[in-house]
C-alpha cells in the first residue's frame, strides 16, 4: 500500500475519532493527578482503548497506574509511550489569559500531558484500524507510562524489562514549535537528604545542641564549591523541604533537602551523586549529627536515533503542520504578552534548539504561535537541557519522539500559561496532528522493512559505545 492511501486511511480515522479524543484529552485535564497516583487519568486512556479492542494488562513491574495495551500477534512490534501526569501547585483556569487559579494549591496540566496520552493512544487505535482491514500486520503496544515529572516510571519500568521486545517505539511532546525532539537529554537522579541533631535552647544551653541546619547548610556550601569541579554540561539543584522549624531560640534537630543532579552520561552522574553524598557524610561528621539519604527516582539521557528521526520528519512535512485561526492567534497573543519577560523566555527557549531551529525562531520572532515545521539537525549531544525517562526507552528500542506547537510562542514549560492552553483549539489540533504523524510513521515502518533494519542497526551501533546501565540501583523502589 502507498504512502498517500495510508495517510488517507489514517486521516479518516482520526477525523471519526476526533470528539472521542478531545473529550478524553479535556477530562484528564480536568482531573489533574501526579506522581502514581494518577488513578483517574490512566482509567481514562484504559476505557478508550479496550473500547478499541485492546487487551489491557496491569500493573507493570507492580508500579500504579502503569498498564499495556495490545493489539495484533506476531512481528514487527510497535510501541506508543503514555503519559498523563500532571505537576504540582499549577492549577489555573483554561482558556484564561491572566493568572487564576482553578483551585489554589492543587495541581494543573502544565506539561501538557493530558495531550500526550491521548495523542499516543489515537496513533495506536489509527495502526489499530489498518491491521483490522488486513493493511498492515504485527502488533501494537501502548504503555500507560504515570509520574514522569516525579517519578520516572518509564526508568523504573525499563529496568523490569517491560520494553523488552520492542522493535520501535514512538513519543511525542507539546512544545512551542513543530519538529523533532532535538538531540538528546540530560540523565538524572532525585534524593533526599535527611539530618537528625539534637534539640536545645539557643541562649541558656546551646553547647548541648546539635544543629541539623548547620549540618544542612554545611552540605550546601560544599556542593557549592564543587559544582566548580563537575563537566560543565552537568547541574545540581536542590530546595530546602525542612530547615526544622520557625524557632530561632531552639536548636533545630531536623533538617531535610531535595537534590536533583543532572548530566548527559550516566558515569558521570554515578560519580557527582557519590561526591554530593560525600559532602552530606562530611556536613555530618562536622556537626556531630547523623546523615541519611534516600533515593527517589532517577532516568538516562536520550539516545537518539537518526532513522526514525528522518522519517519523522519528513512524515510532518508531508502532513502539513496545522494553522491557526485569527482568534486562535489572538489567545496565543494574550497569553505570550502574559509571559513574565518574554524577551528572556525567548532566550532560555533558543538555548533548547540548535542554531538552525534558533534562526528559525528569530525569524519568526513576535508571532503569538509558531506555525512552522523547525529544521532537523540529527545531534548526539544533549540540545535539551531538560529530563526525560523516555530516555530509558530509548537505550532499550529505538525510539522516534517528536515535538508539536501547542503553546503559545516562547512559552516555557511548567507554567501557568501551558496550564490555560490546554484545553483550547491550539492544543487539540497539536495532539491531532502528532497522532497522525506518529501513526503514519509506524505503519511505514511496518511496510517498509528497510526502514525498520535502518533503525534498528544504528540502535546497535550506538548501543555499543553507550553502555548502557539503569541510574537506578537494584531493590530501590519509587517513592510515592
Amino acid at each position: 500500500m502507498n504512502k498517500e492511501t495510508i495517510r488517507d486511511r489514517i486521516k479518516k480515522s482520526m477525523d471519526s475519532h476526533e470528539g472521542r479524543l478531545i473529550a478524553a484529552a479535556n477530562d484528564i485535564w480536568d482531573h489533574p493527578e501526579v506522581n502514581f497516583h494518577e488513578d483517574y487519568s490512566s482509567g481514562v486512556l484504559k476505557d478508550l482503548l479496550k473500547e478499541e479492542g485492546f487487551t489491557i494488562t496491569e500493573p507493570l513491574a507492580d508500579l500504579p497506574n502503569t498498564f499495556r495495551a495490545e493489539y495484533g500477534s506476531g512481528s514487527p512490534v510497535i510501541g506508543f509511550l503514555c503519559e498523563f501526569d500532571a505537576l504540582s501547585a499549577l492549577s489555573q483556569k483554561a482558556g484564561c489569559t491572566v493568572k487564576d487559579p482553578l483551585e489554589p494549591g492543587k495541581p494543573g496540566h502544565g506539561c501538557g500531558h493530558n495531550l500526550i496520552g491521548v495523542g499516543s493512544a489515537a496513533a495506536a487505535i489509527a495502526v489499530k484500524e489498518l491491521m483490522e482491514d488486513g493493511l498492515l500486520a504485527g502488533k501494537v503496544v501502548v504503555f500507560g507510562c504515570p509520574a514522569e515529572e516525579t517519578g520516572s516510571a518509564k526508568a523504573f519500568m525499563a529496568k523490569e524489562g517491560c520494553f523488552d521486545g520492542l522493535d520501535v517505539a514512538f513519543s511525542w511532546h507539546p512544545w512551542d514549535y513543530n519538529g523533532i525532539w532535538p538531540g538528546g537529554s540530560l540523565a538524572n537522579v532525585k534524593l533526599i537528604f535527611r539530618f537528625k541533631g539534637r534539640a536545645a535552647h539557643a541562649a541558656a544551653a546551646p553547647h548541648l545542641g546539635r544543629s541539623a541546619l548547620d549540618a544542612l547548610e554545611l552540605m550546601n556550601i560544599g556542593v557549592q564549591f564543587l559544582r566548580e569541579h563537575i563537566p560543565e554540561d552537568s547541574r545540581i539543584h536542590y530546595a530546602v523541604t525542612n530547615a526544622g522549624g520557625a524557632s530561632p531560640n531552639v536548636v533545630q534537630a531536623y533538617a531535610e533537602a531535595v537534590y536533583l543532579i543532572r548530566s548527559p552520561r550516566n558515569d558521570d552522574l554515578e560519580d557527582i551523586k557519590n561526591r554530593v553524598i560525600d559532602c552530606a557524610t562530611g556536613a555530618a561528621i562536622m556537626t556531630g549529627t547523623e546523615s541519611t539519604w534516600e533515593f527517589v527516582k532517577g532516568c538516562s539521557g536520550m539516545m537518539p536515533n537518526t532513522a526514525l528521526e528522518t522519517l519523522l520528519m519528513q512524515t510532518m512535512g508531508e502532513i502539513g503542520v496545522p494553522e491557526f485561526t485569527e482568534e486562535e492567534k489572538a489567545f496565543a497573543g494574550k497569553l505570550h504578552e502574559s509571559l513574565e519577560s518574554p524577551e528572556s523566555t525567548l532566550a532560555q527557549i533558543s538555548r533548547l534548539a540548535d542554531a538552525r531551529t534558533r534562526a528559525k525562531v528569530m525569524q519568526h520572532q513576535g508571532e503569538p504561535i509558531y506555525a512552522f515545521l523547525a529544521p532537523h539537525t540529527p545531534t548526539d549531544s544533549p540540545i535539551v537541557k531538560v529530563s526525560t525517562d523516555v530516555g530509558d526507552v530509548s537505550h532499550i528500542t529505538p525510539v522516534g519522539q517528536i515535538c508539536t506547537s501547542a503553546w503559545a510562542a516562547d512559552t516555557p514549560a511548567h507554567t501557568w500559561q501551558v496550564v490555560a492552553i490546554g484545553k483550547s483549539s491550539i492544543a487539540h489540533k497539536s495532539m491531532l496532528f502528532a497522532s497522525r504523524t506518529l501513526a503514519e510513521a509506524a505503519a511505514r515502518v511496518m511496510t517498509e522493512p528497510e526502514l525498520l533494519a535502518e533503525a534498528r542497526e544504528e540502535f546497535e551501533e550506538r548501543a555499543k559505545t553507550a553502555n548502557w546501565a539503569s541510574p537506578i540501583p537494584d531493590g530501590i523502589r519509587p517513592v510515592y
